[in-house]
């Protein structure tokens, strides 16, 4: 018989935030976001999140530590565990963080950032990770603010279907915003996915995925600050031949960039994250998966976001040769 359908999450959740608009993390949010990833029907076998704090004072000024060194994501999952425990079952999740970014002045942490992903441990079992060394993908179109600019990194996970052994890739990353320091920046309307610093990480991450995934399957996700129809999407799913689920599925145009927006500031409604795939990944559906500002969705409020939730299958591998 085969396999179930895999079931990923990619979701941006704005260092749990978004009530103080990002100044501040807070535990409503870390339980509400908890509460909807648990009550997804199925669950995910992989949930991926950008904008995670390790420990900063952004992270902790109003949601104080349980405990010394305790991370965002440890108080996250905490929240997990109780969100299953009051439901009376057990929690499938391995954590895993990616520390991408370290801004301090003097011994004072103001902010970090970083991605993270949690594995069904019931479904996936976890080869092998970068957590140590995530892959660093940051253009500095300017060196002298390079010690200023955000780290932008790729995370790479291998996974083994527990069904069956099957092997897939994920990778979770966050591209930078497009630099306004370029000539190009002013001279297009439309400046999301166009910067030439978003373009040379794009192919840096291609080039990642490349080296890594090599002829097995793998999923692409995050926030990659690129509309559909933009030269970083073109580019993706162009040059480097990735398919986008949503585009795959039915659910966007992609040569719209507009028609499903993914985030929102203020009143700008903007598609910016996204779930690509190669080596033999064919995409079921993207159910539960709204638009920003839908108010049915389960997530909705809870962060600048929304996540992208589908179903994959692994292709059938191809024979091995009989000589």
């Amino acid at each position: 018989m085969e396999p179930s359908a895999l079931r990923i999450v990619t979701y941006n959740v704005r260092y749990f935030g978004h009530m103080l608009r990002g100044l501040a993390s807070t535990v409503g949010p870390k339980r509400r976001v908890a509460a909807a990833l648990a009550t997804l029907d199925p669950l995910p076998d992989i949930v991926c999140l950008q904008e995670v704090e390790t420990s900063s004072l952004r992270s902790n000024i109003v949601h104080r530590p349980t405990r010394p060194g305790e991370t965002q994501l440890e108080a996250f999952m905490e929240r997990v565990e109780e969100t299953f425990a009051l439901q009376g079952r057990d929690m499938p999740y391995e954590a895993f963080y990616f520390r991408a970014h370290h801004y301090k002045v003097g011994e004072l942490s103001l902010y970090t950032t970083g991605l993270a992903m949690l594995v069904n441990t019931r479904t996936l079992q976890v080869d092998r990770h970068n957590v140590e060394a995530p892959e660093h993908i940051t253009h500095h179109h300017v060196q002298g603010l390079k010690e200023r600019k955000q780290s932008r990194i790729c995370a790479h996970m291998r996974v083994l279907r527990r069904a069956d052994q099957r092997a897939f890739h994920v990778f979770n990353t966050h591209l930078s915003l497009p630099t306004p320091f370029a000539r190009e920046f002013w001279a297009t309307r439309d400046k999301m996915g166009g910067g030439v610093n978003q373009l040379h990480e794009a192919k840096k991450l291609a080039g990642f995925i490349g080296l890594h995934a090599k002829e097995e399957p793998f999923v692409v996700c995050g926030d990659f600050n690129s509309p559909p129809s933009s030269p970083v999407f073109r580019y993706l799913t162009g040059d480097a031949h990735l398919t986008c689920a949503q585009a795959a599925v039915g659910q966007i145009n992609p040569t719209l960039s507009r028609a499903f927006p993914t985030a929102g500031f203020m009143h700008m409604r903007m598609h910016l994250d996204h779930l690509f795939s190669g080596g033999g990944v064919n995409w079921v559906d993207t159910e539960e998966t709204r638009p920003f500002g839908d108010l049915t969705s389960r997530f909705h409020g809870l962060s600048d976001h929304v996540p992208l939730i589908a179903r994959f299958r692994l292709a059938a591998p191809a024979p091995a040769l009989v000589t």
